[in-house]
């Protein structure tokens, strides 16, 4: 399987069994979502073109985008727009301007209302084009401005001089005569179209002309991020922010999972494994009370990491495991003496394995199922009892949960001879003619006791 895959089955699983908590956390994401919203207003946000005619250069555009939100062009917004509330200081966070292909600055304006929206971007607009105009004619020299002028009154002349070179000369019909008149009048046209050329030519004329291009559009929406997008988004981001919290606390989880790890703990041997059928996820004991209550209405009792049951045999293959447990541990012991098998208290599935072994040990040896705390495990001595047997499942237990247990076994000079781990699987539907049926209550050989008081 890849890893891709496997994060994906762990994705389902902590939907899947955190659901109600995922959900508790999705609606107080969007609370909290709701509450950013109302403490922020709405915000509406349209634009005005301004069209700059003739050739620009781009940095040339990006500096009359700097000047249209310039403190100048502010002020003067401000100062026309008669907001007493709003100063051009702070008309520059809420206009922008930016550039667009075909020489064209657009101008964004934000504010509370559509309407306030509207006017900010138009009078900046107009503004920053008055502004313009103004730097483009302050700029001007006025001996390069009177120079168009003075060539064409001087064009003027030399066309009327032209013409009385041309009346003055031979009206005769002779070559010479022609050929001169011919070149005095294309010297003309060739003066008058340099004239209209050079005009056209002006770049400074062209530039000055900026135009307006036409008023901006009443904004129909809020500008993002909405309430719905803030309420929509606090929820999502609760949402992740506990399943990578789910990740983060099963990567660093220390609990472990594997038989040598667990054998090393309780500091014994691993005596088997054997199958519990069950279709329950497996659940972690918190006690009782308020706290308790909680956790069970949160789904939190019941264990996300643990994968789902595998499917299991028959009975006639389970009862075997236990059978062969059961043989190991006579032969491990010397005499058939009795035996406590310890259990951690709110393990469900340890405790029928518990409970499935001592009926298929048949009192060989004598077997004592006993419930123990993990907080605070207390073993009682007994004179008749000489070992301890621990029957738990995997992956529900801290290092230093064990080490407890075994550690009261050895305050109450109890000998730990072995371990059993425990697994829930998914039993058949169907059932064999011979097998007796998986609800039979078994005959236990001394019953269960509830020994695991607090110390």
């Amino acid at each position: 399987m890849s890893d891709d895959t496997i994060r994906l089955v762990t994705m389902g699983r902590i939907i899947r069994r955190r659901r109600r908590l995922l959900t508790l956390l999705a609606v107080v994401g969007a609370l909290v979502g709701y509450g950013t919203s109302l403490l922020f207003p709405p915000q509406y946000t349209t634009s005005a073109s301004v069209l700059l005619p003739g050739a620009w250069q781009e940095r040339e555009l990006l500096t009359q985008a700097e000047i249209a939100t310039s403190s100048v062009v502010l002020d003067r917004a401000a100062a026309t727009l008669g907001w007493t509330e709003v100063s051009g200081g702070e008309l520059r966070d809420r206009v922008s301007a930016t550039t667009a292909d075909g020489n064209i600055i657009t101008i964004s304006g934000t504010s509370d209302t559509p309407e306030r929206a509207q006017r900010l971007s138009d009078e900046v607009a107009r503004q920053f084009v008055t502004f313009a105009a103004r730097i483009a004619g302050a700029g001007a020299d006025p001996e390069a401005a009177a120079r168009p002028e003075a060539l064409r009154q001087m064009v003027t002349q030399t066309s009327r001089r032209i013409t009385e070179l041309a009346d003055a000369a031979d009206p005769g019909k002779s070559v010479e005569s022609v050929q001169t008149r011919t070149e005095l009048a294309k010297l003309r046209t060739a003066l008058q179209e340099a004239v209209k050329k050079l005009e056209q030519a002006d770049p400074s004329a062209a530039k000055a002309n900026m135009v307006v291009m036409g008023p901006s559009a009443r904004p129909a929406g809020e500008a993002p991020p909405t309430r719905l997008q803030l309420i929509v988004g606090g929820a999502g981001l609760f949402f992740l922010l506990a399943v990578i919290g789910h990740l983060a606390t099963a990567r660093m989880s220390r609990r472990p999972r594997t038989e040598a790890e667990i054998a090393s703990a309780l500091g014994s041997t691993l005596l088997g494994t054997v199958d519990v059928p069950g279709e329950r996820p497996a659940h972690r004991p918190e006690g009782r009370g308020p706290r308790a209550t909680i956790r069970r209405l949160l789904g939190l009792d019941v264990r996300w990491d643990v994968p789902a049951p595998r499917a299991s045999g028959d009975e006639a293959g389970r009862r075997v495991r236990y059978r062969r447990v059961c043989a190991r541990l006579r032969e491990q012991l010397a005499l058939p003496r009795p035996l406590l098998v310890l259990v951690p208290d709110g393990d469900e599935i340890a405790l029928r394995a518990a409970e499935q072994l001592v009926a298929e040990a048949e009192g060989e040896p004598p077997l004592r199922v006993v419930e123990v705390s993990v907080s605070r495990p207390l073993v009682q001595e007994r004179d008749d009892e000489s070992g301890v047997l621990v029957v738990l499942s995997a992956g529900n237990w801290t290092t230093a949960e064990l080490a407890d247990i075994a550690g009261a076994c050895a305050d109450a000079r109890q000998e730990v001879v072995g371990i059993v781990l425990a697994g829930p699987v998914r039993a058949r539907p169907a059932k064999s003619a011979g097998e007796p049926p998986q609800d039979a209550t078994p005959v236990f050989a001394g019953g269960v006791d509830t020994a695991g008081g607090s110390a």
